[in-house]
């Protein structure tokens, strides 16, 4: 049985270590920060990546964690909404929609580690400074060597592995579109378990809860807003980077652009104590991930832009199928190669369909009808042709169509 060496401890590598020792494969991660802060905002868990959780015995711990969504609209950018829909098991799944805070996800999945394998599975201040794809070894700013019949490098979007596979790739590629998000304890809407998607790629509002609030009467709830600023294709404004602290002045003073009835917006961004900015990035799909004894997973494998809730989850997704197919390949090298051929083609396709839009590629075309918003939406789009693309997507990914 194969050891694994785990080179990041986001959700994805964590979710590798929990899958890994499941299966009876031993694994340790190695973990540049120190772990003490919850880093990020909100995010989504579809049921298709909570069936993982739900094996590992973690989706209970992160429903309660987190909010149970119940709805989905997508809207123009106006206000008028576009489709608005049951999702998770409302929507008839067995498993829910789970909204959480990333941190709050990620705590989660560390005390599961340390619990499950102990104390010092996850390394932190473990800084990578060399990579031997052939060795499935790295070494470390202390001078340390670790090696593992299997190194996984699931380090994100800045990965120092996939950087030692692919050294000539470059920076990772910028839409044109910056983001701010935030979020902060706020009165509930439409029942407290409604997610709002408002507005296409070039200007967007994103609207839910995540979490039980601090004080009573309020759910912490998650907003982001996303304005394209540059151009598709161009030099980043800055490094992507989830600590990023934002001036609180620039998503407020884009705020306008957006009409909602349902959520004073204005108000919910103006009263995030702590807000933070990244450009929107992505990378181009790799042409393999294995090399020697090494292969990527997450965002180390596959960056996307956050289109249809699917980052997290594809991470999810991808920590599963190396756990199978370590322990039921009949070598390392045919369950790597196994591996990458499962999940290879998929999420290559994701990111493609991310860069049209994903499923918010629904609003796109709405607004391009009607940029000045309709009275009437089915004379500018039907309902069929609303469905065909939220079910194309979602085959694509692996989620359950949408009803």
């Amino acid at each position: 049985m194969p050891d694994v060496v785990v080179v990041g401890g986001g959700i994805g590598g964590l979710v590798t270590a929990l899958a890994l020792h499941r299966v009876g494969v031993g694994v340790a991660v190695y973990e540049q920060g120190s772990g003490r802060r919850e880093l990020g905002v909100g995010l989504n868990v579809l049921p298709h990546a909570g069936r993982v959780l739900a094996d590992l015995g973690l989706l209970d711990r992160l429903a309660e964690a987190g909010v149970r969504t119940a709805e989905m609209t997508y809207a123009h950018r106006l206000g008028m909404p576009v489709v608005r829909r049951p999702v998770g098991v409302a929507a008839g799944s067995e498993l829910p929609m789970v909204a959480c805070h990333r941190g709050r996800l990620q705590r989660i999945l560390v005390d599961a580690v340390r619990e499950r394998l102990g104390p010092d599975a996850v390394r932190t201040g473990s800084r990578v400074v060399a990579v031997d794809p052939d060795g499935g070894a790295v070494t470390l700013a202390s001078g340390a060597v670790v090696a593992g019949d299997v190194l996984v490098g699931a380090d994100g979007i800045h990965s120092v592995v996939r950087d030692r596979l692919f050294p000539d790739e470059g920076p990772p590629r910028w839409n044109g579109v910056a983001m701010w998000r935030g979020a902060t304890d706020w009165p509930p809407f439409r029942g407290g378990r409604s997610m709002i998607v408002a507005g296409g790629t070039d200007a967007k509002l994103v609207v839910y809860p995540i979490g039980p609030g601090r004080t009573p009467g309020t759910v912490l709830t998650n907003w982001a807003v996303c304005i394209r600023t540059g151009v598709d294709g161009g030099a980043p404004p800055q490094r992507q980077d989830w600590a990023r602290i934002a001036d609180p002045a620039d998503p407020a003073r884009h705020a306008h652009r957006f009409r909602q009835d349902e959520v004073d917006h204005h108000a919910l961004i103006a009263g995030t104590a702590e807000s933070y900015e990244f450009p929107m990035c992505d990378r181009d799909p790799l042409p393999h991930w294995n090399h020697g004894r090494t292969t990527l997973l997450g965002d180390a494998a596959h960056p996307m832009f956050p289109m249809g809730s699917n980052g997290a989850g594809q991470a999810i997704l991808d920590a599963e199928a190396l756990a199978r197919h370590l322990v039921t390949a009949g070598s390392t090298g045919a369950a790597l190669r196994a591996y990458q051929d499962e999940r290879l083609p998929v999420t290559a396709d994701i990111v493609l369909r991310n860069r049209a839009g994903g499923p918010e590629q629904v609003i796109d075309e709405v607004e391009r009808r009607a940029p000045d918003g309709f009275g009437d939406l089915s004379e500018i789009m039907s309902i069929e042709e609303r469905d065909a693309i939220l079910a194309s997507y979602a085959a694509a990914t692996g989620a359950a169509p949408p009803r």
